[in-house]
């Protein structure tokens, strides 16, 4: 299921004193089964893009098609769009409220109408594909979990809905490593293996470098880059005249480079470093 954005803009508080341009005439399209980062710092207009891919918020103009209809269109329920459009807030933990984890992940399905049978499953399916075994934490109380844990929980409530496209906004914000890489992990496994559409918006180059296919960078309500990791991260001009900076990796790899290293420039992560150098000094070793 695609989403196709046509000229979207969104303006707060037009013709006052306080007015502020969000979104600046946004075209995009995310194709099925696509996994998509959006970064840009706070105030760049992709948070305010998300809200709008399922009809949280109403834009001052443009259009957005979802499944090739318009949610814009007085015709077109809004709730039938939010089950196939899926959207896990900054900070979800905080939206937990029940007792137990699989009463907090059922809250979304037994309103859907289904039977406790058809619920029992998607719980149990959602609880898998974050990473929570079913038996040991369905009883537990959400309060008891570690933020990673929480994190976890609030994202399969929203995947136990079976949306077609998932929209994460900053998922791994307030987590330690530890638990940043198990979120991202999860994430990238939900994508592998059920085939679904993600759109990741985030502020680290060093998070979307591990899990996207493609990164949309966003500054002051317009999209000023859209390519894949490779492309995007190659143009650190661009990149550091709006405040951000490709992963730090990258300009290690750039200074290997100039000192003579016949290393890869399409290197941006740690783990393709390490592979890379240690292919690069083994080699070494032998001609030696």
């Amino acid at each position: 299921m695609s989403i196709k954005v046509e000229n979207l803009t969104q303006v707060y508080m037009p013709k006052t004193p306080f007015e502020k341009v969000a979104l600046d005439n946004v075209s995009v399209e995310f194709k099925d089964g696509e996994f998509v980062a959006i970064i840009g710092h706070t105030g760049s207009g992709k948070s305010t893009l998300i809200q709008h891919l399922n009809g949280l918020l109403k834009p001052s103009s443009g259009n957005i098609i979802v499944d090739g209809k318009n949610i814009l269109d007085k015709n077109v329920k809004l709730s039938s769009i939010r089950k196939m459009v899926g959207l896990v807030f900054q900070y979800s933990e905080y939206q937990l409220f029940e007792e137990t984890i699989e009463k907090d992940i059922e809250f979304g399905p037994r309103n859907l109408g289904l039977t406790d049978s058809e619920i029992t499953v998607r719980v149990k399916k959602a609880m898998k594909i974050v990473g929570l075994d079913y038996e040991t934490f369905k009883d537990k109380s959400p309060f008891e979990l570690s933020g990673g844990q929480k994190r976890r929980v609030a994202i399969a409530g929203v995947v136990a809905m079976e949306p077609k496209v998932l929209i994460l906004d900053e998922p791994t914000a307030g987590l330690d490593p530890k638990g940043r890489d198990e979120i991202l992990y999860q994430i990238k496994q939900l994508h592998k293996e059920y085939g679904m559409t993600i759109i990741l918006v985030s502020h680290s180059m060093e998070d979307v470098a591990k899990v996207a296919d493609r990164i949309l960078v966003m500054a002051n309500g317009k999209i000023i880059l859209d390519g894949k990791p490779q492309q995007v991260f190659k143009e650190i001009d661009t990149l550091e005249k709006v405040g951000l900076a490709a992963p730090q990796v990258t300009y290690l790899v750039k200074a290997l480079k100039e000192k003579g290293i016949p290393i890869s420039d399409e290197i941006f992560t740690i783990e393709e470093a390490k592979k890379e150098l240690i292919k690069y000094f083994t080699k070494g070793a032998i001609i030696k």
